[in-house]
């Protein structure tokens, strides 16, 4: 059954300012938590982004503040500069009928004066990133000796992000006798132990999990190497190259360095990240909504508070971590009504991975071959036709008297001026490097199955060498390399490195390649034993390695052996 706001215990003030908003029904989480924090409860709130949370901490708190005290009476802790502009937009929304209530926001990367400014005027309620509010709390500017109540918003994320120990100095620093509320979309055992340590008689609230709807967005990926991203990244933007695109990557140095990429390659692209300040973030985030740059790079946690409607792609040049936060990636297009497409980049080793994170989604994440330059060639030229066709249309009457028009048609013939002037305005043909496709010991197409969500291992059809036959997938490079060359042409070596030297398949390749010119492509079966490697390639390799001597690893001179 749904709940009203008015059926709830609220102000008259507030159920106004709902109302004028178009709010009448209360969420689930909504419809839980506001009763328990108005009587004064501890609440663990648990719910996702988008389920309304911020308003069901937001109105109690507000309900709460005795706006004749000019103390700060609130404060609400969030583990990012967005999500607490996002908080504060929010909830300036319910403050139109509470004209006496003082709020400030306050975070890393902007100016101090601004913030001085705002706590000096004594606000009843404070918006805060933790790191920024112990700087100003040692800096006397924040006085929390008469705080009712404080709020971990998103507070699993905050602990993820390392904050556990700023929090517990915050929280020695309010009176013991107030009342803490948090909201988490998980409850990891970590939650449990603040919440213990610092709530009393706490009420766990939970609503069912909803999992975002994906069905408007049509799901693919690519098979790449890991170095080969980047080239792929070129050929998929040029593909899609008018589209709105948020590209995700993992961590700020990935972040930066495909913006850096990309802005080479002459695409219009920047970059959100935590190390960005407000006003360079808010001037990137402008560009990106009226189309002055069209690929947006950014973390997850950067990503935080983007709400723009018309993204038409997302890109995944990683997979996230967590399956949840794929979720919410691709979620950011296809909206209002919209189709949206998303692409991730699977490197060999993430690919099971993927098969994990289709068992989440219930789905299938479809395959795709990596993009031909013919293909993109083809659909550049078509997309440059219909710009052409759009421009004729739009402005067939509007050049109609134009004395140019007769100036030109009295000297060259219609397809003399068509050529010249396509000549000088069709995209140019690009010179794309080119990418080899991981061999795989299995089909992407065929690994999946709508029966095949509880399996462990995918891809079973793998070449069985009788002598390889007992390595397993830690051990052997064979669960991710196939062979194009002939199995007779093969021979066994050996390498005098083994796991004692910490060798992996990874390091092996690399020192083949470097010292004996060597390439992964190359390379057959791969097994580590305690003191030795045994690795195949192909006999016409052998004598460029038997004639390279004193190559030393780790000051170890290399012996590499035929074995017969």
């Amino acid at each position: 059954m749904n709940i009203l706001f008015e059926q709830l215990p609220i102000l008259e003030q507030t159920k106004k300012a709902l109302q004028e908003l178009n709010f009448i029904e209360a969420t689930p989480i909504q419809a839980l938590v506001i009763p328990e924090i108005i009587q004064g409860h501890d609440v663990i709130g648990q719910a996702q982004t988008g389920t309304g949370k911020t308003f069901a901490f937001g109105i109690p708190i507000i309900e709460k503040i005795d706006y004749k005290l000019s103390k700060t009476q609130s404060l609400i802790l969030c583990p990012t500069r967005e999500l607490t502009l996002q908080v504060y937009e929010e909830l300036k929304k319910l403050l139109r009928y509470y004209p006496q209530i003082r709020i400030a926001v306050v975070f890393g990367g902007e100016s101090y004066t601004k913030q001085f400014r705002a706590l000096e005027s004594k606000p009843h309620l404070i918006i805060a990133t933790p790191g920024r509010v112990i700087d100003h709390i040692e800096r006397g500017k924040i006085d929390l000796s008469a705080l009712k109540i404080l709020t971990l918003d998103e507070a699993d994320e905050m602990l993820k992000m390392g904050f556990q120990e700023a929090l517990e100095t915050i929280l020695k620093q309010i009176p013991e006798e107030r009342q803490t509320v948090l909201f988490s979309a998980t409850l990891p055992p970590s939650i449990k132990q603040i919440a213990s340590k610092y709530q009393k008689n706490t009420k766990i609230l939970q609503v069912p999990v909803k999992k975002l709807a994906v069905n408007a967005i049509e799901q693919y990926y690519f098979l790449v190497k890991e170095f080969d991203k980047n080239k792929l990244l070129v050929r998929l933007l040029d593909l899609k190259r008018d589209y709105s695109t948020i590209l995700f990557a993992n961590t700020k140095k990935d972040v930066d360095e495909i913006t850096s990429f990309l802005q080479d390659k002459g695409f219009l692209a920047d970059a959100v990240h935590g190390d960005l300040k407000q006003n360079q973030r808010q001037y990137v985030m402008n560009n990106f909504r009226k189309g002055k740059i069209k690929i947006l790079i950014a973390t997850d946690v950067a990503a935080r508070g983007i709400d723009i409607s018309d993204i038409k792609m997302v890109v995944n040049y990683d997979l996230p971590h967590e399956d949840e936060v794929y979720v919410h990636r691709i979620g950011r297009t296809g909206r209002a009504g919209k189709k949206g497409l998303a692409y991730s980049f699977i490197s060999p080793r993430k690919f099971s991975q993927l098969k994990k994170l289709e068992y989440y989604l219930k789905e299938k994440v479809k395959f795709l071959e990596i993009p031909s330059v013919e293909e993109i060639k083809k659909q550049i030229l078509e997309n440059f036709e219909q710009k052409v066709i759009d421009i004729i249309e739009k402005n067939s009457q509007e050049n109609a008297n134009n004395p140019m028009i007769e100036k030109l048609l009295q000297k060259f013939s219609s397809e003399q001026i068509i050529q010249g002037l396509l000549t000088n305005i069709q995209p140019k043909a690009k010179n794309y490097t080119d990418i080899i496709p991981p061999r795989m010991t299995f089909t992407p197409r065929e690994t999946f199955n709508n029966n095949s969500f509880g399996n462990r291992r995918f891809g079973e059809k793998r070449f069985q060498n009788p002598k390889f036959s007992s390595y397993n997938s830690y051990n052997s490079y064979n669960s991710y390399n196939s062979y194009s060359q002939k199995r007779n042409d093969f021979i066994e070596a050996t390498i005098n490195l083994g796991k004692k030297d910490n060798i992996n398949p990874t390091v092996l390749i690399r020192l083949l390649k470097d010292e004996y010119q060597i390439y992964g492509k190359n390379i057959g079966n791969i097994k580590h034993l305690t003191h030795e490697t045994i690795f195949e390639i192909p006999s016409r390799f052998w004598n460029q390695m038997k004639n390279k001597s004193d190559i030393r690893f780790q000051n170890k001179i290399l012996v590499i052996n035929k074995k017969e």
